[in-house]
């Protein structure tokens, strides 16, 4: 099979995007890439649906490249000739840098702007006045643009592409995008690239897409279970705390991991709960700003943290879904916001951003629709790397797990969460450190680190923007998952006393730091005479009683001179 599937050389591109996709290293292209670009290249609409991490962006971004290139030969006027729209920022900035990537031996001749960014519309404006080859960007900013002249398309655009598709709806655009369509020519060339294909999408192929080619790749719309594994486990609230913290800290979880939870103060609760047992992670929410959430996943997938807490804030585009899922924690989050601020509605974590190299998904929180769960879980086991997708639910959350099931089962029937198999009993002895832990995450705490958090992270994203665009390199000492301290932290937690250790696990686990563990060694060392290492240890090592001391070995001189 693999020498018959059509290879990057042999698709008729410019070799100058030939040689960037090499120095990627990309030895062949995803199936998406096999059958979209030579379909694209002939000029046809495309509807693709592929899962994630299948390479969606380049299956539209070469073809888009080829097709500038092919213009400029024939067309010496600078003008802008595709527009891509996304969902929100994060994914504006990815496309932006793959973009950069393919032209990088072309970039005099395609030229790419990313207008996703929160800046004023008239610090944009000479960007887009230079006319870029490409622009990327949300569809209610590049319509504001459009309303003020700032980018004119009417006679030029000749490729439109909307990626993750099924977002677009969900995340309020409908209006903006149809307005948007009274800007563009006639007649343009249409790619919609989504996940999943939902009755938005249907809606959207109908406005924009004339005869299109529909691609259904991949029937399932996550890896098979030889490459992810999903697991899940029935535990409570309290129960829920315990299990992470015992997870993590007996290193029973390996590699990069991201912790997915409902709401935004879920996200920091649960940095506090882990801050007592000295076990860093970063937060990733939509009140942070954009600049900061793209380091930080920058900072994540170069292998700078093990663990982001992040919300997917599908509840963002509809206000009535938020006010379901937060019923009972309604007093929480206002109290959160009155001093926090606004969220981003251009925000999201699951869907679209590549993490890269992620080994774990952990939904603390269930996920509240199947798409959610997809997306979440489709952020590891991407391209052919293995992943372990874990659920923690609550007796509220069986009907999501059921819908889930089914819907997973329908496409794969392998693809279904197994159970963790994980004895409770076992941790049972941590149960009093984990609820001495919840104690001192109070209310007051969790707003007092979530307001901490969007000061510092305002402070780095705005005052210190320019100085790391002169001092790049200070950027990679600029870290985002420091201690938030409002709550009192007690030293003891951050080890693991022996015999709290599973018997199972005490030949795997050795819960004390290598310091630690090295002074041990050092004591258990047989010397010459016990009773000298006893009075070293004693009486040589106080400098109060002595304040000549230097070391062990000269203590019995000095104490002779005493």
């Amino acid at each position: 099979m693999a020498a018959e599937r059509l290879q990057f050389h042999e698709m008729g591109l410019d070799d100058r995007v030939l040689k960037a996709v090499a120095d990627l290293g990309w030895s062949q292209p995803t199936l998406i890439q096999e059958k979209a670009i030579p379909l694209a290249l002939e000029g046809k609409d495309l509807l693709a649906r592929a899962r994630t991490g299948s390479g969606k962006t380049a299956a539209y971004a070469v073809p888009v490249i080829q097709r500038v290139l092919a213009s400029k030969q024939s067309v010496r006027e600078q003008d802008v000739r595709a527009l891509i729209l996304v969902p929100t920022k994060e994914l504006g900035q990815q496309v932006q840098t793959m973009m950069r990537q393919l032209t990088a031996y072309c970039s005099r001749d395609v030229r790419v702007a990313d207008i996703c960014g929160k800046a004023d519309l008239s610090a944009q404006r000479p960007i887009l006045m230079e006319k870029p080859d490409v622009v990327v960007g949300t569809p209610s900013r590049v319509l504001a643009h459009l309303k003020a002249q700032n980018l004119v398309l009417q006679s030029s655009l000749e490729t439109l592409v909307v990626d993750e598709a099924d977002l677009l709806f969900s995340f309020g655009f409908e209006a903006d995008l149809k307005n948007l369509l009274c800007y563009l020519p006639k007649i343009y060339q249409s790619f919609l690239m989504s996940a999943t294909l939902t009755e938005d999408v249907q809606a959207l192929k109908e406005l924009l897409l004339h005869n299109p080619v529909i691609l259904k790749l991949q029937g399932s719309q996550l890896p098979d279970s030889s490459q992810l594994q999903q697991y899940s486990i029935k535990c409570e609230e309290e129960d829920k705390f315990l299990l992470i913290y015992t997870l993590l800290k007996l290193r029973l979880v390996q590699g990069k991991t991201l912790v997915f939870v409902g709401t935004v103060d879920r996200c920091y609760r649960l940095k506090l709960f882990l801050e007592q047992f000295a076990i860093p992670a970063c937060v990733l929410n939509s009140e942070l700003p954009v600049q900061s959430r793209c380091h930080i996943i920058t900072q994540f997938n170069q292998g700078f943290y093990d663990y982001i807490i992040a919300t997917d804030e599908q509840s963002l585009a509809d206000p009535t879904a938020a006010a379901q899922t937060a019923s009972g924690k309604g007093k929480k989050k206002k109290a959160a916001e009155k001093g926090g601020k606004a969220k981003d509605k251009e925000y999201g974590v699951s869907r679209g951003v590549d993490f890269q190299n992620v080994a774990n998904v952990i939904n603390f929180d269930f996920p509240a629709s199947v798409e959610s769960y997809i997306h979440r879980v489709g952020r590891t086991a991407r391209a052919d790397n293995p992943g372990t997708g874990l659920s923690f639910i609550s007796h509220t959350e069986l009907d999501l797990l059921r819908d889930v099931e089914e819907a997973l089962t329908g496409d794969n029937a392998e693809s279904v969460l197994k159970p963790y198999e994980f004895k409770m009993e076992e941790i049972e002895g941590f149960r009093y450190r984990c609820r001495d832990a919840m104690r001192s995450v109070t209310k007051q705490a969790v707003r007092e680190a979530r307001l901490k958090e969007i000061k510092q992270e305002l402070l780095n994203s705005e005052k210190l923007k320019t100085y790391f665009e002169d001092n790049p390199r200070d950027l990679q000492l600029l870290r985002h998952d420091k201690d938030l301290h409002p709550a009192v932290v007690k030293p003891h937690m951050k080890n693991i006393p022996e015999y709290l250790v599973p018997e199972t696990l005490r030949g795997v686990v050795n819960p004390l730091s290598n310091r630690r563990r090295r002074k041990r060694k050092e004591k258990s060392k047989p010397e010459g005479v016990v009773k000298t290492g006893f009075k070293k240890s004693i009486r040589g090592k106080n400098p109060l009683k002595s304040f000549r001391y230097t070391g062990g070995r000269s203590r019995k001189g000095k104490a002779g001179q005493s």
